[in-house]
């Protein structure tokens, strides 16, 4: 018995060398190349925040409890014939919408950078883009402004639907400006510094209930401390927490008309911010991702 004859195998061929190496000229692409700028960066960052779905739902429910709330307060004022609401007092009926609402925010701002650690996503961002603090400044950029322009957006809907549900003149220039634009950056800079605890604490749920903690423990331990040696420590909490200080932006006070007044509330939560701002940018560009 012969063995059978084993098939012809065709000799493979070596890969064609390209032209460029026969010629010995380096490879140059056909395709633009330029260096990255802040722009780009922010492009990148509206996007991601675009096309989540924790933006559509925290942002969502925000919206819903500014104008339910606001509009469900003013309908309560306007059936009650006993209530005389000033015309400035009437903006203030929108701050229990508001304070429920900046917990969407915080929200918000900490999974803006949480999020990323906790899907493994920020190795990928930081190998696209080689400078930690323009992909930090392009988050902040993106998020402030969107969350300003919203929040403010809001506040003038619900202030001008309230006026016209309770019936009161119209108030003045100076409280709309405040109880609008001011609430909107105060909110915004809230958001801004979950964002900041985020990048610091890199982890969503730790980070939102100190955020969480922050803007409502103060309150409460001051509603608890009934010691007379405590007053002190019990009026600085109750004129310098979170509510205490967005309620001042409504032309009004909860420690008895004692503690910041006007503008201050803004330029206090601006100090905050931007000394977390500036933590999370030196632990960004210290720490590994």
């Amino acid at each position: 018995m012969s063995t059978p004859p084993q098939p012809y195998a065709a000799p493979q061929q070596p890969p064609a060398t390209p032209d460029w190496q026969l010629a010995g000229a380096s490879y140059a692409s056909p395709i633009p190349v330029r260096r990255a700028h802040l722009g780009d960066a922010l492009l990148s960052e509206w996007t991601k925040i675009r096309s989540v779905r924790s933006t559509m739902w925290t942002l969502g429910v925000m919206a819903l409890l500014m104008v339910g709330i606001g509009l469900a307060s003013a309908a309560v004022v306007a059936a009650a014939d006993t209530v005389d609401a000033g015309a400035n007092d009437v903006l203030g009926l929108g701050f229990f919408g508001v304070l429920l609402g900046t917990i969407c925010v915080i929200t918000l701002g900490v999974l803006t950078i949480a999020s990323e650690y906790g899907t493994g996503m920020i190795r990928t961002t930081m190998t696209a883009c080689s400078s930690r603090s323009r992909v930090l400044a392009a988050k902040a950029i993106v998020f402030f402004a969107l969350v300003f322009t919203l929040t403010t957006v809001l506040a003038a809907l619900v202030g001008a639907l309230q006026v016209g549900i309770v019936g009161a003149d119209s108030p003045s220039g100076s409280a709309w400006f405040k109880a609008t634009v001011g609430v909107g950056l105060f909110v915004a800079l809230l958001g801004l510094l979950g964002l900041a605890v985020g990048t610091l604490v890199r982890h969503s749920a730790g980070a939102i209930t100190i955020m969480i903690g922050l803007v409502l423990l103060p309150l409460v331990l001051a509603m608890f401390m009934f010691a007379q040696s405590l007053k002190d420590v019990q009026q600085a909490l109750l004129e310098y927490s979170v509510p205490s200080q967005l309620i001042v932006l409504y032309g009004d006070s909860v420690a008895g008309g004692s503690g910041p007044t006007g503008w201050d509330p803004l330029w206090f939560m601006l100090v905050v911010t931007g000394i977390a701002l500036g933590g999370a940018f030196l632990s960004l560009n210290s720490r590994d991702v």
